[in-house]
């Protein structure tokens, strides 16, 4: 899922300097903390894991803000909550979220 997240986020990147240069960078930054949060994960240590979950949370928090609020220097797009790319991150972010959870409660 996190890899999935990386990857969403890469593929739009290019897009999302048209809205602002520092969320086009923080997309491509998205996909290589993704990249290393696997990794981490991959080696089963628990700060992959934790890396992980801060991203996705990140990720989700920012998809909110920018449809509800807005981010500095760009307004709020409410009609775009359904944009495919935004779904299928959103549906991986929630997935991550729970699959962390799932792990933690599993394990006590």
């Amino acid at each position: 899922m996190i890899l999935i997240i990386g990857l969403i986020h890469v593929i739009d990147a290019k897009d999302s300097f048209s809205d602002a240069l520092y969320k086009g960078w923080l997309f491509y930054a998205n996909g290589v903390a993704a990249v290393i949060a696997a990794y981490g994960m991959y080696l089963k240590k628990v700060w992959g894991w934790n890396f992980g979950l801060m991203i996705a949370i990140g990720s989700l928090g920012g998809y909110i803000a920018s449809r509800t609020v807005g981010l500095p220097f760009i307004p709020a797009e409410p009609e775009n909550w359904f944009e495919p790319l935004g779904v299928a991150a959103m549906t991986a972010e929630a997935l991550f979220v729970f699959i962390f959870w799932w792990n933690k409660v599993n394990k006590q």
